[in-house]
């Protein structure tokens, strides 16, 4: 006779992890949030925390982390891919000047295996407490013969809350003369990994190897958790007049989004150190400056458009937070 078990889907082993799921992620609980785990969707009492803001706008944003889980599932670390999932997430909706509430996943693998799923969504209550944001629910799926048993999918989904007049970008302040600020990055952060991938394949590194400059395995730096960034800018919202995620696309093709058409992007690529992973990734990888700048963050994790009477606030807050900035650059305005 034939049974779901046959066919490749463990319901016993499923409910389960439901069960312990559930108790990892008490550790993002909010007030807000009223049902309770395991239900068929979340419910967030949005009432009290609405009137905190003149006109609330609900944002939402949703994203994965690429191929960069390749080489988590390879060398079979998987307890930092969910801080790059929420990361991906919070720091893309940071752009619209919004504070995150709560967030949910999407976890699709061909089978189950407790210890690799535990410790993903341990990853993403991590992500989840450092963004200071509620772990609501999420699906969980097993699909024999969609993916093999020994490979996952992520995707992650947040939604967060802003006053209506506080919405960044603020394209009609823009004007030349406009400081463009670095916020660094955390390493590679999660785009630009299938390069990664092709120039390991083509030099033939195990990622188990030692990095040339210091004692880490390639895959400790390859899997460095994306940096999430509320702690760093939602105290300075007021301050900028619109924030870029450095993403694909580089540091040109994501500062351009933010910006009115009058406007364009003057960086001094020379204005930052490049970490060294960018430094041996463009020498031994053969990438020229412009592909990396295009592909890579290259150190510049965030950028922010700031007035230039604004700067000295701007700096002080995070001399004060010790996180390091740069001056990267400046806006200039198109010539008809």
């Amino acid at each position: 006779m034939n049974t779901y078990f046959k066919s490749g889907v463990n319901l016993k082993l499923y409910d389960k992890l439901i069960k312990e799921i559930g108790l990892v992620v008490k550790e993002t609980e909010r007030e807000e949030v009223i049902s309770e785990a395991g239900s068929f969707s979340a419910l967030f009492d949005f009432a009290a925390l609405s009137k905190k803001y003149n006109h609330p706008v609900l944002v939402s944003s949703t994203d994965g982390v690429g191929t960069k889980l390749l080489i988590a599932q390879e060398v079979g670390k998987h307890d930092t891919i969910g801080i790059d999932l929420v990361a991906m997430c919070v720091n893309d909706l940071l752009t619209q000047g919004a504070t995150p509430l709560f967030f949910l996943d999407y976890f699709a693998t061909g089978a189950l295996s407790k210890d690799v799923l535990l410790s993903v969504v341990q990853g993403i209550v991590e992500g989840c407490k450092q963004a200071k944001i509620a772990l609501v629910g999420g699906e969980t799926a097993e699909m024999p013969g969609m993916y093999s048993n020994n490979h996952y999918d992520l995707a992650g989904f947040v939604v967060g809350v802003v006053d209506r007049s506080e919405i960044l970008p603020r394209c009609s302040d823009m004007k030349e003369g406009d400081f463009i600020v670095g916020l660094e990055s955390g390493g590679i952060h999660s785009n630009g990994f299938s390069l990664v991938r092709h120039i390991f394949k083509g030099l033939g590194i195990n990622y188990s190897d030692l990095s040339p400059w210091n004692s880490k395995s390639w895959s400790e730096l390859l899997l460095e958790p994306t940096k999430i960034y509320v702690d760093s800018l939602l105290p300075i919202m007021s301050k900028v007049k619109g924030i870029a995620h450095i993403t694909g696309g580089g540091l040109a093709g994501n500062i351009s989004r933010i910006l009115p058409e009058n406007i364009f992007v003057n960086v001094d690529i020379d204005s930052w150190k490049w970490p060294d992973i960018f430094l041996w990734l463009a020498k031994e990888g053969k990438v020229d400056r412009r592909e990396m700048l295009r592909t890579f963050n290259c150190g510049i994790g965030m950028a922010l458009i700031v007035d230039p009477e604004n700067m000295k606030d701007v700096k002080n807050h995070f001399q004060e937070r010790r996180e390091k900035i740069e001056v990267i650059g400046k806006l200039n305005e198109k010539i008809a």
